[in-house]
């Protein structure tokens, strides 16, 4: 029923040490998740530990290409939109500003259903520092994510509700 994440050959889940897949089922159109997803203004809103999203070459969104920075998992990101299509999926990959040689790829789909939409993300992550990060607890990045799926929901939930008022 769910599609799958395409993943550059370089990240894919057999070439990486640290790979999870979270979902989520959401009462709410998969316009307004998506809305949330490409709108750096909204991340604070939902994304664990994310102040600020900065934008890189001018876009007010996020769109195939948009280079950005932004803070995860306490480290300094700079990541660009690597897929994109609209209301259905979007991914992006980089990594932190201490270490080069740790990367990470973060794939989002999105698939409507008969009551909102069904939520899928999936990340790899390669290198020394998210390995460090990961060591003393294995699921710290899962768990992050269950918790950005709950807020993304809980987010998206009141949005579409005022929409409708």
């Amino acid at each position: 029923m769910f599609e799958a994440i395409r993943w550059p050959e370089e990240m894919k889940p057999s070439r990486s040490p640290i790979h999870f897949t979270n979902e989520l089922e959401v009462a709410v159109s998969p316009e307004t998740i998506w809305s949330l997803l490409t709108d750096p203004k909204a991340w604070p809103e939902f994304y664990p530990g994310v102040s600020q999203v900065d934008l890189r070459d001018g876009h007010t969104r996020l769109q195939s290409g948009t280079h950005f920075e932004t803070n995860l998992a306490g480290q300094d990101v700079e990541a660009s939109v690597l897929e994109f299509e609209p209301m259905t999926r979007i991914a992006w990959g980089g990594g932190p500003k201490a270490s080069k040689e740790s990367r990470a790829h973060h794939a989002w789909i999105i698939t409507p259903t008969s009551k909102g939409c069904h939520l899928w993300t999936e990340e790899t992550m390669q290198g020394p520092l998210w390995l460090e990060l990961a060591k003393d607890t294995p699921d710290i990045f899962w768990r992050t994510h269950e918790k950005l799926l709950e807020d993304l929901a809980k987010v998206a939930l009141k949005r579409q509700s005022s929409a409708l008022r």
